[in-house]
């Protein structure tokens, strides 16, 4: 580990790695799809959403290994079940980094006017990316640091930018429209948005929470930061905080402003539909593109580090604790690579499979982590942990809060729809064994090859 501390994050540092890891593809992307499934409810789905965040900032105060889930698992539960999580989580972690690479890809070459679903292209930008980004890391923590925060400024420049030429546009504009209208908006004679169901409720808000998934990969690097015990239970709620803000003021800007425009584009940013500025569209786009590449950036962090935790407490090779000079875990880095570069490529880039597979892994972990809190909480740890300040709202109420929200959400996923292949009238008429194959792969296959690969290990 380096002890050179003015390599490590600091607490804004920290901050902006936080926002960075979490504003991605999903803020441009999806809040159409949100608005079409929730309608006026859309602010109210990205509240919830946001709610599932806390619990990993409560167990960062009691556990400060890098890992994150994997780490507060072990900690709480032991090494059988946290090494379980780990790997779930890493796997997960490495899928999510490959989704977020073909969505930038497929997102610029549809900007420049290509065919995003030409595989070549796909897979020609797609290397490149991964080796920019690999150059980007082999300089070190230093200038790794200064791409991330400059993407996050970047980022959040687009999106404020969105906010305020809104606000403008409807106070010169005099536009009167109210959130409650977007219920009523017709295409073709039909209404865009359904009754609401439980059903497209929840299916609304786990569109929405793609927008905010990467909080729990924030503390993945934990041993790479400044006073992370003090510093990530502050760092991750404000991040937070400043994102929920930022996506229900660019969400509710769009509801108001042409919200018909939002549900019914075929553009790649949903979100630079609402304007009728060529400028505005393009600095969004920019700003799109930027999200993106920094999201890559953040994962290229997370990923490798996951990994080389496990390895750190003895469960997997040490060979994978291996730093070059620059304090960069080569190793655990060009595993996550092959990972993120060749299931996206066995599965022909099918974003909607990739993510299947990830968002299922991260819905376990949002069950485990909360009840790992609580076990933190009531002094149960299976291993030493930090004389932590204890809060029954944040380590108890808040954790018990989202359990709930993710066991409703299960129940009333619609999974037909997930593990199914619909025709162009969305009927469900077979099965997608592909989303299958990967689940089986990612909860069972994998585990099971790297707990023998573990025990071979210790063996020798």
């Amino acid at each position: 580990m380096n002890e050179k501390t003015g390599d490590k994050l600091g607490f804004w540092s920290i901050v902006l790695l936080a926002i960075n890891a979490i504003i991605g593809s999903g803020i441009f992307l999806t809040p159409g799809n949100v608005v079409q499934q929730a309608g006026s409810k859309a602010l109210v789905v990205y509240f919830i959403a946001a709610i599932l965040a806390i619990s990993f900032a409560a167990a960062s105060k009691y556990v400060t290994k890098s890992g994150a889930a994997y780490a507060y698992s072990k900690a709480a539960f032991g090494n059988k079940i946290g090494f379980y999580m780990g790997v779930l989580r890493y796997f997960s972690a490495s899928v999510a980094w490959g989704v977020m690479a073909v969505g930038v890809i497929k997102s610029t070459i549809s900007i420049f006017g290509g065919d995003p679903n030409k595989a070549l292209s796909v897979t020609v930008g797609f290397l490149v990316l991964m080796a920019i980004i690999t150059i980007i890391n082999l300089f070190g923590q230093r200038v790794l640091k200064w791409v991330m925060n400059l993407a996050t400024i970047g980022k959040l420049a687009a999106l404020i930018l969105i906010i305020v030429a809104g606000v403008v546009l409807l106070i010169t504009t005099g536009a009167s429209n109210h959130l409650s209208e977007v219920d009523q908006i017709t295409q073709n004679g039909q209404k865009i948005v359904p009754t609401l169901t439980t059903t497209t409720f929840v299916m609304a808000i786990v569109s929405a929470f793609y927008a905010f998934t990467g909080f729990q990969s924030v503390a993945s690097g934990s041993e790479d930061m400044k006073e992370p015990e003090k510093n990530l239970p502050r760092a991750i709620p404000l991040a937070i905080l400043i994102i929920a803000v930022v996506y229900i003021g660019v969400v509710a800007v769009a509801m108001v402003m042409n919200p018909k425009a939002l549900m019914t584009t075929k553009q790649v940013v949903a979100v630079a539909a609402i304007f009728n500025n060529e400028i505005l569209r393009d600095v969004i786009l920019v700003g799109a593109l930027v999200s993106m590449f920094g999201i890559n950036v953040a994962s290229s962090f997370n990923a490798p580090r996951i990994l080389e935790a496990m390895a750190r407490k003895g469960q997997m090779s040490k060979a994978l604790t291996k730093r070059t000079k620059n304090n960069f875990p080569i190793r655990t880095f060009f595993i996550s690579v092959a990972l993120a570069v060749l299931i996206p490529m066995a599965f022909e880039y099918s974003m909607v499979n990739l993510i299947t597979l990830s968002a299922m892994v991260r819905f376990l972990g949002f069950i485990v982590v909360p009840i790992a809190v609580i076990q933190l909480y009531r002094g149960k740890a299976k291993e030493d942990v930090l004389n932590a300040d204890k809060n029954v709202l944040t380590d108890v109420v808040v954790p018990i809060l989202s359990i709930v929200i993710v066991v409703f959400l299960l129940i009333e996923y619609n999974w037909k729809a997930q593990f199914g292949v619909a025709n162009s009238a969305g009927q469900i008429v077979g099965v997608n064994w592909y989303a299958i194959a990967m689940m089986i792969f990612g909860f069972v296959i994998l585990p099971l090859i790297m707990a023998w690969i573990s025990r071979r290990e210790r063996k020798n």
